[in-house]
């Protein structure tokens, strides 16, 4: 069994059930809350008449307030847990989700968009890495993966689903059935199964045995010194850059798909199926980092996007479609996993939610501008060809970023 063999003294480690808990809510939350709005481009502009740039804006002003206020939430749970504020999160994720149902104009579209940013803050993977880092140590790779791998099927579950929803019942009675998912299958989660830390349960990270019987203290390092060393701002420019990438395709790529003139059917698929190779990259980074180091495994990850959207701009047909498809759904797996990786290894679970919380608010700043610059690039150059090699010229610097971080492990 990956995630705990019958015979360990720990298979009924709580930690397991909190990892299971935030797999599956990780899993919704995406999906619902980031996943699906790409689905919702279309039928929007076409019933109220705005622009993309004016659309895909709203997406960016919620990834800029989710970075902004990424330190102080991670600060917050690293002081008080995270139980309290990811059932507030769901609870307001539900309505805003709903209230986006009722958008007549850009004003309120805008508003909902906002609150939907700070609530990815407070749900969403930096606060359920944290959580996952304080409840293991020697299983944190496996416990990470088991929570990355379930959610990887967000978008191969809700981009087919939002879009057969919003076929079947129109993009406003999508959102509200969306809102009603999101709250029946996340609050009770995040309220009755998250604890702040096992020391809360009487527990120890991993369920070992209690301290002072050998085993090792994990090193930790303070957020001030780790903003000082190098290799945090090389790593954070990379990641950064990288997430330009992620960000402008999870807009974009249905109606890129659809301009290219793939059928609506394919296009979900298409789209749906990068979540399903993110499982695959998720699977492959685990043993991978036992052989190769993680930089180099990371410069590769930044590679194989560019790969990924330089054929797109092929004559390459359906078969081109799927190749991108696969190649761009495995970078992403990997990649979360091997910034979550990073940060745990080089700094210590102890202030991880304080310096996991600076490196995504430098992100957010940088990434705010994908959806956004993407839906203007394609407007002004008539087609997402000069998106596409805008981002695969994005893509190739971040690994050359990447290779300029000097990476060490800092944990016992």
């Amino acid at each position: 069994m990956p995630f705990g063999h019958e015979d360990s003294p720990v298979k009924r480690y709580y930690g397991w059930r909190v990892a299971w808990a935030l797999a599956i809510t990780q899993t919704v939350g995406f999906g619902v809350l980031f996943y699906s709005f790409g689905v919702f481009i279309e039928p929007m502009e076409a019933e109220l008449g705005w622009s993309r740039a004016q659309t895909s804006g709203a997406f960016s002003l919620a990834l800029l307030l989710s970075g902004v206020i990424a330190l102080p939430v991670g600060r917050l749970v690293d002081r008080h847990g995270a139980r309290g504020l990811m059932t507030a999160g769901s609870a307001a994720g539900a309505l805003l989700v709903l209230l986006w149902s009722y958008s007549q104009d850009l004003t309120s579209f805008y508003l909902v968009q906002a609150g939907i940013g700070l609530v990815m803050a407070s749900v969403l993977y930096e606060i359920a890495f944290t959580v996952v880092a304080v409840w293991f140590r020697r299983a944190r790779a496996r416990a990470m993966l088991l929570v990355t791998m379930v959610a990887g099927f967000a978008s191969t579950i809700f981009i087919p689903l939002t879009t057969l929803l919003v076929e079947t019942l129109g993009w406003r009675a999508a959102l509200r059935a969306l809102a009603l998912l999101l709250a029946v299958s996340t609050i009770p989660l995040h309220a009755l199964v998250l604890r702040r830390h096992p020391g809360s349960l009487g527990l120890e990270p991993d369920g070992a045995p209690p301290k002072g019987t050998g085993t090792p203290a994990e090193t930790s390092i303070p957020p001030g010194e780790a903003l000082r060393t190098p290799t945090f701002w090389w790593l954070s420019s990379a990641f950064a850059l990288d997430r330009i990438v992620i960000i402008a395709i999870a807009a974009h790529s249905v109606p890129l798909l659809l301009e290219r003139g793939y059928p609506p059917a394919v296009v979900a698929a298409a789209a749906g199926s990068i979540g399903l190779m993110q499982v695959a990259g998720r699977l492959l980074f685990v043993p991978g980092i036992s052989r190769i180091p993680i930089a180099t495994i990371t410069t590769a990850i930044f590679g194989l996007h560019a790969l990924a959207l330089t054929i797109l701009l092929l004559p390459s047909g359906t078969p081109g479609v799927w190749l991108f498809a696969a190649l761009f759904g495995v970078a992403n797996g990997a990649g979360t996993l091997a910034r979550a990786t990073l940060i745990a290894d080089s700094y210590g679970s102890a202030h991880y939610g304080s310096i996991s919380g600076s490196m995504a608010t430098l992100i957010a700043l940088v990434q705010t501008i994908a959806p956004l610059g993407a839906g203007m690039l394609h407007d002004l150059g008539g087609s997402y060809d000069p998106v596409l090699w805008a981002l695969i010229g994005i893509a190739l610097l971040a690994g050359i970023a990447v290779g300029r971080a000097r990476v060490t492990t800092k944990t016992g």
